[in-house]
């Protein structure tokens, strides 16, 4: 498969070191380092298998990672001296809590932007109305960010039966094909499950295949990946302001065609 993505939407390093401290709900302070450096390669083998664009500082962070890994390993007698000197964790801790402060100031700006945008507003128009009424719906919820999707990619591999891989699938399936597929899927109905999706497939190649589908479509902005509750099941829902757009650039390509 020769699929190269690049994603504006791609966060760093320290981003999927908070992901993986809160969604197990770690102690920051006291991070078991040898279980989070585990899943922080398993992240990126999956990132290298999906061909993402991996810049070198995830590379510099698993070598960060393994590290300090290492000296956490060392023997009591020798783990006792360097713990007296200072915890091997204690400068990833230190960087880890400064960011999430930044991420923190970043989102309430981003908030108070929001908030000032709807102090002057033009009339509304029935189109507008409906997506009022569809937000006041799902009033709450938690936008799905790339490690969400990388996590449920990584549990969907899972779930397929061991069989299934040895299966001869004669279907080759196409990014571009899939993309038309869930805009299509997403057409009949408003909002489909990411599991679901998965659910559906028949071969490691079509999850992988759906998934870069889906990381295209975040990338355009044609769809809206949310979880209700943090860390659980990915709902996809159409963009509301891109689907006049897109559907005049489907009608025009058909028309070329």
């Amino acid at each position: 498969m020769n699929y190269k993505i690049r994603l504006d939407m791609f966060e760093g390093p320290l981003d999927l070191l908070l992901y993986l401290v809160k969604k197990d709900h770690l102690n920051i302070y006291d991070i078991p380092i040898a279980k989070v450096t585990q899943q922080y390669l398993e992240y990126i083998n999956l990132m290298q298998l999906l061909d993402l664009n991996i810049v070198g500082e995830f590379l510099v962070m698993a070598a960060t990672l393994m590290q300090i890994k290492s000296k956490m390993l060392l023997p009591a007698e020798e783990l006792a001296v360097l713990e007296e000197q200072e915890d091997p964790r204690a400068e990833l801790v230190k960087r880890l809590l400064e960011y999430e402060k930044f991420k923190q100031i970043a989102e309430n700006l981003k908030q108070r932007e929001a908030s000032q945008q709807e102090v002057f507003k033009r009339p509304k128009t029935e189109e507008a109305a409906q997506s009022k009424a569809f937000d006041k719906q799902v009033d709450k919820y938690f936008e799905a960010n790339i490690f969400d999707l990388i996590n449920a990619f990584s549990q969907a591999l899972k779930d397929i039966p061991r069989e299934v891989f040895y299966e001869v699938i004669k279907d080759q399936y196409t990014v571009e094909q899939k993309v038309h597929d869930i805009l299509h899927l997403l057409l009949v109905q408003t909002e489909i499950k990411l599991s679901e999706l998965f659910s559906k497939t028949k071969s490691k190649m079509e999850i992988v295949v759906i998934f870069l589908a889906i990381l295209e479509l975040a990338k355009m902005k044609e769809i809206i990946a949310r979880q209700d509750v943090e860390f659980e099941d990915i709902i996809m829902s159409r963009n509301k302001e891109n689907i006049i757009p897109y559907e005049r650039r489907d009608q025009a390509h058909t028309a070329e065609s």
